[in-house]
């Protein structure tokens, strides 16, 4: 259905090979939708959509004035009904063959960081040679990022009317065709991922792409504290990881030191006391709160997890006096945990975190 090149399969010459992947994924969600479209809309719906895209497929191609008005009329003698059912498979799958373009676009890019090539404009590693070139020393750079200030700002926008569940769907989709991609699966692997795929398609479709209802600011401000998840809280730490790693690779005798956080990110979400009337004190306060909640609850997540992570032993390895310090400080008193420092250091940062809050909160 959807995702086809023209009426027959399109030869792919050695110039689109790297085009290849993108058009089995859009061929594949395309089929998907019209599978899901035909059962749960029924076989005219489908073969309805099935014979514009094909009569659209011959115009584009050949240009013809009798296709044309033949399209037309196809469109001019829908029902209301019927014109809603083919805008929304349309609407749908253009989102559909966005998450596979996006997917494609960051397929090359790992092909291109697995290739390592630093001569590659826009990465890392292509700005420090530059800088280094042009007679900058590591030192110096870090210098320059440690007097740095990048600050993006996120914004509301009155006319978003996506819905979360409906981005929670498209990351699915989006996951799993980064999981298909990604080496050779067995014919039973393979087809569980098309069912997952099916099924959240699915969902997707049976769900209301428009908002219903207005966004109060407080809805506004969650909409824009999910992105953190997306995107700031894992990728930045990446960002200065790589930026580091990448300076100490410019070869230098001195221990470099770590690179001052120079990117933050603001939001004037819930805080735009010029420009919108709904912003009172009341809301700005529970902005700030939404927000510690988030970051509160996102790094003790973290802690969770390396607890169960570093269950280093005593009795195995050696730890430093500051770390032992600390661990003698902790309120974890278990005896389960009696040789294991790190568990031990966990917990206390982990109540400190607990007690900010509490004072924040207070």
């Amino acid at each position: 259905m959807f995702g086809e090149r023209d009426g027959t399969r399109m030869k792919i010459d050695e110039d689109e090979d790297m085009e290849r992947p993108l058009w089995d994924d859009i061929r594949l969600l395309g089929r998907l939708l019209g599978e899901t479209i035909r059962v749960h809309e029924g076989r005219h719906i489908f073969d309805i959509i099935e014979e514009i895209r094909r009569t659209s497929i011959r115009f584009q191609r050949d240009d013809d004035p009798e296709v044309r008005n033949e399209l037309e009329n196809i469109l001019r003698t829908l029902s209301p009904d019927k014109a809603v059912q083919v805008i929304r498979a349309y609407s749908y799958f253009s989102h559909l063959a966005n998450i596979a373009e996006d997917e494609h676009h960051i397929r090359r890019a790992q092909c291109n960081e697995i290739a390592d090539d630093p001569s590659r404009r826009g990465t890392i590693a292509h700005a420090l040679i530059r800088a280094t070139e042009a007679g900058l020393s590591p030192g110096a750079i870090i210098d320059f990022f440690n007097n740095a200030s990048i600050c993006p700002v996120l914004t509301a926008h009155p006319t978003e009317v996506r819905r979360k569940s409906m981005m929670d769907r498209e990351m699915e989709i989006a996951a799993l065709l980064n999981r298909r991609g990604r080496g050779d699966w067995t014919p039973e692997e393979k087809q569980d991922i098309e069912d997952r795929l099916s099924r959240a398609i699915l969902l997707l479709w049976q769900t209301n792409l428009l908002r219903q209802t207005q966004l109060t600011v407080m809805d506004e401000v969650a909409n824009g504290i999910s992105y953190y998840d997306y995107t700031f809280f894992r990728e930045l730490p990446l960002l200065y990881a790589n930026l580091e790693d990448r300076l100490e690779d410019l070869g230098t005798a001195e221990r470099l030191p770590p690179i001052s956080s120079f990117l933050r990110i603001g939001s004037w979400i819930g805080g735009d006391r010029d420009g919108n009337p709904f912003v009172d004190a009341s809301v700005l306060n529970d902005t700030l709160r939404m927000q510690n909640s988030h970051v509160r609850d996102f790094y003790l997540n973290e802690l969770r997890e390396l607890g169960r992570e570093l269950s280093l032993s005593t009795l195995l390895v050696d730890v430093s006096p500051p770390l032992s310090k600390l661990a003698a400080q902790s309120p974890d008193k278990s005896a389960h945990t009696e040789v294991e420092p790190y568990r031990r250091v966990i917990a206390l940062i982990f109540a400190r975190l607990e007690s900010t809050w509490q004072t924040f909160n207070t």
